[in-house]
């Protein structure tokens, strides 16, 4: 199975085939709009802008899963989102990205590149592994999704060929990664 097998659920509840997306750069985000790392949207959003005719696609799946930091129905979220920070990348229904209700493509991602810890230096990174930490001492060796904002890249055929935690800089790592399969 490859990522263009999957089908996801648009906003609306219809379904909508990655296969729509071969031969194009994604960028497959589940995303918050009530996170410290909510900020990320105006990034995202300026990284779809810019590289969108080049062959970028952003594709936003809101998850309540951390927290419970994406409250509100799937157009309560992409009012807030296009309201706030101008979003006009796809945005998609809201889904869960781990355990038995996980949507199939985020456990698909997860199997293709597991979590390879959080940027150190970033403010936030003792905060997460601490909290993280205190209810599972060995998450650094699992697969999942640890929060908001995780990023998965897919080039052009298909493959994921990276993973970039929350605390990944957008300008310095992203971007970078991403030009590079344009």
């Amino acid at each position: 199975m490859g990522i263009y097998d999957f089908t996801v659920k648009d906003q609306q509840g219809g379904d909508v085939s990655l296969e729509d997306y071969r031969r194009r750069v994604l960028l497959i985000v589940n995303t918050a709009t009530e996170c410290g790392f909510t900020p990320t949207y105006a990034q995202l959003e300026e990284l779809y802008r810019s590289l969108h005719d080049r062959g970028l696609d952003i594709l936003d799946f809101p998850c309540d899963q951390f927290g419970h930091q994406a409250p509100g129905t799937n157009e309560e979220i992409a009012a807030f989102c296009t309201s706030r920070f101008g979003v006009t990348f796809p945005q998609f229904n809201k889904v869960e990205v781990n355990g038995e209700g996980a949507e199939p493509l985020f456990a698909y991602l997860q199997a293709q590149q597991g979590f390879q810890g959080f940027d150190e230096g970033h403010e936030l990174t003792p905060i997460l592994e601490d909290l993280l930490g205190k209810d599972d001492p060995s998450f650094a060796q699992k697969p999942s999704i640890k929060w908001n904002f995780t990023k998965f890249l897919v080039d052009r055929e298909g493959n994921v060929v990276r993973r970039f935690e929350p605390t990944t800089s957008i300008p310095d790592v992203v971007t970078p990664a991403v030009e590079a399969l344009l």
